[in-house]
C-alpha cells in the first residue's frame, strides 16, 4: 500500500515538500512507519524517531495501527517556551 505522510516545521524543511509517501504492507504500527519513513527518506531519519505521530487528527503511539486510509501527519519534537 502507499501512504501519504504530512510533513511540518522542520521535517518538511529537510524533506523539501510538505508531504512524502512510502510503500508499507496492509497494515502497520506506527513504530513500522516511522522505520519505514526513515529507510525510504534518509534525511528525515534522524527526527522520526523524536517525532509526534497524527493519525486521522489523532496523537498515535508506537502500538496503534496505520493503514492506507489513514491521514498520516508527522511533527518534529519542539522546545522552548518558559
Amino acid at each position: 500500500m502507499t501512504i501519504t505522510v504530512k510533513l511540518f516545521a522542520t521535517l518538511k524543511d529537510r524533506a523539501g515538500t510538505s508531504q512524502v509517501t512510502i510503500e508499507a504492507p496492509d497494515q502497520l504500527s506506527v513504530r513500522e512507519l516511522r522505520e519505514t519513513i526513515a529507510r525510504q527518506h534518509p534525511a528525515l531519519a534522524e527526527l522520526t524517531k523524536r517525532s509526534v505521530v497524527s493519525v486521522n487528527h489523532e496523537f498515535a503511539f508506537n502500538e496503534d495501527a496505520v493503514r492506507a486510509t489513514d491521514e498520516v501527519a508527522l511533527f518534529p519534537p519542539v522546545s522552548g517556551g518558559m
